[in-house]
């Protein structure tokens, strides 16, 4: 059960560093705007998320895309995406994948 759930994160991740920031080549993973996975035993994932600026011209279509992606999921049954910008999404969030492909490390 544990290993099925496990999987689940790692697919729900995948998923996740399938979705690119339009302005930034970088998956939004990597970019850090993933503040929180949070994964259920029924399959209920809950995602709190942040974008580069509240004035991101995606603001709207991101989320959804978010939420699209992670619910083709296999096993997740129900998806909720909180948008939030406290804290402020900063480059030092950036994983050190997306530093090197942006040339920064």
């Amino acid at each position: 059960m544990e290993n099925e759930f496990l999987q689940l994160e790692t697919s729900i991740v995948e998923a996740l560093k399938s979705i690119f920031d339009p302005e930034i080549p970088v998956n939004i993973y990597d970019l850090g705007l993933i503040y929180e996975v949070n994964v259920e035993d029924n399959g209920q994932v809950r995602i709190v998320m942040t974008l580069t600026s509240p004035n991101c011209p995606v603001a709207e279509a991101l989320p959804l895309e978010v939420q699209e992606k992670v619910s083709a999921v296999e096993g997740v049954k129900k998806v909720e995406v909180n948008l939030t910008f406290d804290p402020p999404w900063t480059k030092d969030m950036l994983s050190d994948e997306a530093l090197l492909e942006l040339g920064l490390l």
